[in-house]
């Protein structure tokens, strides 16, 4: 017994000082296949999946407080179905359409917001997995953020970047600046890293644990506005996990 309340102290501990704390799950209630990225408004949220064995891409919309599917529309673009993860920009959404392969090739999509049609795209000579939009640039990294890419949104690249961290990033947002990031360690435990911007230097690190499927919390999509912080980690079916950033003021990361 003693060892059990010890374990049990120990696990509130670790996720007191994670500084995320768990505040609400919301179940999707479509077929979200595999899932990729999420971004979200007042009241919506999309995710990307990809339907391996079909060859297939998607975006969906979901009601952000039901978890209500509201539309799907297919991403597929010929031989490049896997999208990835996605930004909103308050007009369009911008999602990364690759081939299933790393070093492989990537439509860049911009998409009407209200509608979800496609309005325009560029092509991009690599598997870009993640994608961030910023004031007049756009910010991507290709298979398991290896390096950075950054364009404007017409699609020319201004330049290319290696990532200064072994985490593998799977979803990344412009915030306040800077880029927030998530993804994988090496030891396969998930992190959100705050990356200082354009040197993209690291400044800071949030641990995040796992969900009771044993699935890392930051494996796929990540959203983040303010102190709030969606993760949808798992394949169909689909759980949106809501959690409260209890540390803004958090120390330097350390690699």
């Amino acid at each position: 017994m003693r060892a059990l309340f010890i374990f049990a102290i120990l696990a509130i501990t670790a996720a007191s000082q994670s500084g995320l704390t768990l505040v609400r799950t919301t179940d999707l209630k479509a077929d979200t296949h595999h899932v990729q990225g999420i971004d979200f408004d007042a009241g919506h949220i999309w995710v990307t999946s990809v339907a391996k064995e079909h060859h297939q891409g998607y975006l969906q919309e979901f009601a952000l407080a039901s978890g209500e599917h509201l539309r799907t529309v297919e991403v597929t673009a010929g031989v490049r179905f896997h999208p990835g993860g996605i930004s909103a920009d308050g007009e369009h959404l911008w999602l990364p359409v690759a081939e299933y392969r790393r070093a492989s090739s990537s439509v860049i999509q911009k998409r009407n917001l209200r509608t979800l049609q496609l309005e325009s795209q560029f092509d991009v000579a690599d598997h870009i997995g993640c994608i961030a939009a910023a004031p007049g640039e756009l910010i991507g990294a290709n298979w398991d953020s290896r390096d950075f890419y950054v364009w404007d949104q017409t699609g020319r690249l201004l330049r290319k970047v290696p990532n200064p961290t072994p985490n593998a990033y799977q979803d990344i947002k412009f915030v306040d600046g800077g880029l927030v990031a998530s993804g994988l360690l090496p030891d396969h435990t998930g992190a959100i890293d705050w990356l200082e911007y354009p040197s993209l230097r690291l400044i800071r690190r949030v641990a995040a644990g796992k969900s009771s499927r044993g699935v890392p919390y930051t494996s796929e999509g990540m959203a983040i506005r303010g102190s709030r912080v969606y993760l949808l980690p798992e394949d169909s079916p689909s759980r949106l996990f809501e959690f409260n950033l209890t540390d803004p003021a958090l120390p330097p990361a350390r690699d």
